[in-house]
């Protein structure tokens, strides 16, 4: 069956206590609502509407960068979820299916439950889970198997509130059903709200069926403090940390490697403590990437190793068996099959060519305070430490720069480049200068007292 989805992101999340939409907070290096729609996209939506208010070209943006295709639609004002719904009808036009409803600031949902949701063949369909404490949550009410109502918490009995099964928030309905429901709601209740929810009691009364489909509390955790924020950092992460395990990845110490959303690491490949994955990271098969580093954007290839405490930027490109060391920082560059960089160097918007050796200490020389400039080392060259590449500049295939050489020219093929100044011995002139220095040092010392 043809699905379509409505997420619904209009809040503004005032316990966040920030300026920034609730569903813009990051989780994973991506924002919540982010999350929300990666997993409702895998069902192959014929159409994603995402329903917005508080910021709203900012959601916009943030929805468009998941989904260029969705539908935006705006929220005036924030009158409860089955207002929400309301708004996106319009955009419904058409379209006949199973429409799912989802909350932007709801992260941590999997497709397979997304799925369950989709595939159940009751008129309407709700997520729910086995609070261990219910709190607050809404109530879904059963008969056997079948759903009979939602309750809010607020509106519910003692009885009522006993009930450990809890509202998940998501629902399926057929597109035509939905439209018809939600056009019969009230806001007669203690919010003075229109609620999504109240379209389950009304498709009963109707001799409509409906259904439960259940998951772990986890996945229904909606984002609306900084606390839960975090939590719902935490529980990505396990997740995270336990598939990287059971996809044949080392995490020497799962508890301090963090995952971006979109982290891919193959088989066999080992990652050290306290390893942090930004967005857009892709490590090969038997690749090793040692403590203390931080990746994003980058892309490792089979047998490479990276660190301890390396940092790769986006455009980084490690080619087959390349080695980065400690304190080394990779930006915009592509380093060749088996390029050694070893230690305390940075190269920004570079090719180097396979084999070379690139020496402790040295740097490319890219931004000229405007623009960005490349430079071009050739294969099996080598870079003597503590060299600076002033770029525009080429070291051809071959070449050797002196250590502590500045290159500002072109550096032919095989040749030896040196670019640093004469050095100069005064005999006797540091034992003078000390001595000079001392003096003056005691003199202000005396005279301080």
């Amino acid at each position: 069956m043809a699905t379509a989805l409505i997420v619904l992101a209009a809040g503004q999340g005032t316990r966040m206590n920030s300026d920034l939409p609730k569903v813009l907070h990051k989780v994973a290096g991506a924002p919540v609502l982010a999350h929300a729609m990666r997993s409702g996209a895998t069902l192959g939506p014929e159409r994603m509407i995402v329903v917005t208010g508080h910021e709203r070209e900012a959601v916009e943006r943030a929805a468009r960068e998941v989904d260029e295709a969705a539908v935006v639609v705006e929220q005036a004002e924030q009158l409860g979820t089955g207002h929400a719904v309301a708004q996106a009808l319009p955009a419904l036009e058409g379209f006949a299916g199973k429409v799912l409803v989802l909350f932007g600031d709801t992260p941590l949902i999997r497709a397979e439950t997304l799925r369950a949701l989709a595939d159940s063949t009751a008129d309407i369909t709700v997520l729910g889970f086995q609070a261990q404490n219910p709190r607050r949550y809404g109530r879904l009410i059963t008969n056997g198997s079948e759903l009979q109502r939602i309750v809010e918490f607020k509106d519910a009995t003692e009885q009522e509130r006993s009930v450990t099964l809890c509202n998940g928030g998501l629902m399926a309905v057929d597109s035509a059903l939905l439209a018809e429901l939600v056009s019969d709601l009230s806001n007669d209740n203690a919010a003075g709200e229109y609620y999504l929810t109240d379209i389950v009691a009304s498709a009963r009364a109707g001799g409509r069926s409906a259904a439960v489909v259940t998951c772990d509390e986890s996945e229904t955790l909606g984002v609306d403090t900084r606390a839960q924020l975090a939590q719902a950092e935490a529980f990505f992460q396990s997740r995270a940390r336990a598939e990287a395990l059971e996809n044949g990845v080392t995490l020497i110490a799962p508890e301090t490697v963090f995952f971006a959303f979109d982290t891919f690491i193959g088989r066999d490949s080992i990652v050290g403590p306290s390893v942090v994955f930004g967005p857009r990271v892709t490590v090969e098969s038997g690749a090793e990437i040692h403590a203390f580093c931080h990746l994003e954007g980058c892309h490792i290839s089979r047998g490479a190793t990276v660190g301890p405490f390396a940092r790769l930027r986006p455009g980084a490109e490690l080619a087959e068996d390349v080695h980065v060391g400690n304190f080394v920082e990779i930006k915009n560059a592509v380093l060749g099959e088996g390029v050694k960089v070893g230690h305390l160097t940075y190269l920004g918007d570079a090719h180097v060519g396979e084999h070379t050796n690139i020496g402790a200490g040295t740097v490319t020389c890219n931004y000229d305070g405007v623009m960005k400039h490349r430079t071009e080392i050739g294969a099996r060259a080598f870079i003597g430490s503590d060299t600076m590449l002033v770029a525009p500049v080429r070291v051809g295939a071959g070449a050797l720069t002196a250590s502590g050489s500045v290159i500002t020219e072109d550096v032919p093929d095989e040749a030896l480049a040196l670019g640093r100044v004469k050095q100069v011995n005064k005999p006797g002139l540091a034992k003078r200068l000390f001595e000079r220095l001392r003096a003056e040092k005691s003199r202000r010392q005396k005279e301080a007292k």
